[in-house]
């Protein structure tokens, strides 16, 4: 239960940075929050990127497979980092509302 706790917290402050980071260099509010189901597939699926282009049902198939297999507590980390990026493009909004330019 420990471990369930922060891997929640880390991967909500983890993501939430790297979003932050991101969305100050590129200036795209949401952009995290679109890429990270992308990103935690390629994390997760244990194939190459490639394999979707050149045998796509066989590497939708197994995809599919490692998702569906995973545990309750990886759902909840997961959904602990797509909420970071979440919050972390809300704060981006409300500095730019604010008047920091630089956000």
């Amino acid at each position: 239960m420990i471990q369930l706790i922060v891997a929640v917290l880390l991967y909500f402050v983890i993501f939430f940075g790297i979003a932050f980071i991101l969305n100050m260099l590129l200036r795209r509010t949401w952009l995290m929050s679109i890429l990270y189901p992308v990103i935690m597939v390629m994390m997760l699926d244990g194939i190459p990127t490639t394999r979707y282009f050149t045998a796509p049902s066989e590497a939708f198939a197994h995809t599919y497979d490692k998702l569906t297999n995973l545990y309750l507590m990886d759902y909840v980390t997961f959904l602990a980092g797509f909420l970071g990026t979440i919050v972390s493009g809300i704060v981006i909004k409300l500095l730019r509302k604010s008047g920091y330019q630089m956000f």
